[in-house]
């Protein structure tokens, strides 16, 4: 069974999924390992991702190696019925589509779910969430699963702490090769991507409201600040301020940002982080955008009480007119911007967090039983694996230690 909205998109989604097949080096050296090994060979695997052409890219990858592929969206304007169709062309089992309602998105991540998979991939917890929910007594069927963001790990951790989590769970965006260059550099440029090509706007000399200074709002304010604008920072935690600080960006609250921003952007992982009280003081033609995982950071409905309404004024724009005249434009819905409106990470990026995805998946399979109910970190030898394969990818080559440096590194009594 499959659910998507028209299976004669598949040409042209197949052409989408053999172009970023060309810059995903790992990718494809493990899909050549995978195919000979079949280390999935005959299990269920669920995939709840941003359904788009580097997303399936994986997810073929996962079925030359021997899996059956579940997949859906994990948010509902990130999917790209195109490539859904390619998908299910290729003998997917496929459940998303674009612009997808509330209730529409609940019963494709319930289809998905109730193939009940062995191995789960995950970006913000929510076939997980529902798993724990609504198919308790498949938990122990689970071997375990793998999760992309941090907000899904806030939620997987809360579980743990509340000794709800029914099987393992690897934090894969914790790992070296996912947090330093996908969260950096990938929401870094993809972010403004979305806000560029959906406003066409220049961004040189507007004053940018970045909160949240974690690894991705390090990439978003260094784009910024690399596209002429000058930055902002609010934070909540004091070494974090400092660090954006250090980095030579402006540190305020974010009621004393609020009247000075042109463009804001949330990446906290929390909700309401611009409400009410800072629209009220925002300027005429403040532009909002989110770059977190839910459309939670943004007060859609403080908006909506303050100013009716909005009105579409540009593909991914919405317009919301305060009785004094005032328009704050919203991006995306307040979805995150960079797929919502834009088509995510480039292709180079994903290509490091997919490839410890699927290492991930393998080393549960080959740890089953092993491992505890957990949130586990993934093995450094792993995120060590994918740099390698990267830098083979890209024709670089780097220096090995000699015997002679090892020992000296390793022992405390060598003369220096």
């Amino acid at each position: 069974m499959t659910l998507i909205r028209d299976k004669k998109l598949a040409p042209a989604g197949r052409d989408k999924i053999s172009w970023v097949k060309e810059h995903m080096p790992v990718l494809r050296e493990l899909e050549t390992e995978f195919r000979n090994s079949q280390p999935f060979k005959g299990l269920d695997i669920a995939v709840c991702l941003h359904l788009e052409a580097k997303t399936a890219y994986m997810a073929l990858v996962l079925k030359e190696a021997g899996g059956r592929v579940v997949i859906t969206g994990s948010n509902p304007l990130s999917t790209q019925d195109d490539v859904a169709a390619a998908l299910a062309e290729e003998g997917l089992e496929v459940y998303a589509w674009h612009d997808a309602t509330p209730e529409e998105y609940n019963e494709h991540l319930f289809l998905t779910a109730n193939t009940l998979p062995q191995l789960i991939i995950d970006d913000g917890g929510d076939l997980v969430s529902l798993l724990h929910k609504k198919f308790v007594s498949h938990l122990p069927r689970v071997i375990g699963g793998a999760e992309e963001t941090t907000t899904g790990l806030i939620r997987l951790r809360a579980m743990e702490k509340n000794k709800a989590l029914g099987f393992p769970m690897i934090a894969v965006n914790d790992a070296l090769c996912k947090y330093l260059f996908d969260n950096r550099y990938g929401t870094g440029q993809s972010v403004w991507d979305g806000i560029m090509r959906s406003t066409n706007l220049i961004i040189a000399g507007k004053k940018v409201v970045v909160t949240g200074y974690g690894w991705c709002g390090k990439g978003v304010a260094m784009r910024a600040k690399g596209l002429g604008a000058k930055v902002i920072v609010c934070e909540i935690d004091p070494v974090k301020a400092l660090e954006a600080y250090m980095d030579g960006f402006e540190i305020m609250p974010l009621v004393e940002a609020a009247p000075a921003g042109d463009i804001f952007v949330t990446v906290t992982g929390c909700n309401k982080v611009l409400t009410s009280e800072h629209f009220a003081i925002m300027k005429d033609q403040a532009i909002l955008a989110n770059a977190g995982h839910f459309d939670v950071e943004i007060d859609k409905r403080s908006l909506v009480s303050l100013a009716g309404p909005p009105r579409r004024v540009r593909n991914g724009v919405d317009a919301y007119t305060f009785k004094d005249g005032r328009r704050i434009y919203l991006l995306g819905e307040g979805r995150l911007v960079n797929l919502a409106v834009a088509d995510g990470h480039p292709a180079e990026i994903m290509d490091m967090s997919f490839g410890l995805q699927v290492l991930a998946l393998k080393y549960l399979l080959e740890n089953k039983g092993k491992l505890g109910n957990s949130v586990l970190n993934l093995p450094p030898e792993l995120d060590r694996s994918v740099a390698f394969l990267k830098l083979k990818g890209l024709g670089l080559k780097i220096d090995r230690l000699t015997p002679g440096q090892k020992e000296y590194l390793e022992s405390w009594e060598l003369n220096i």
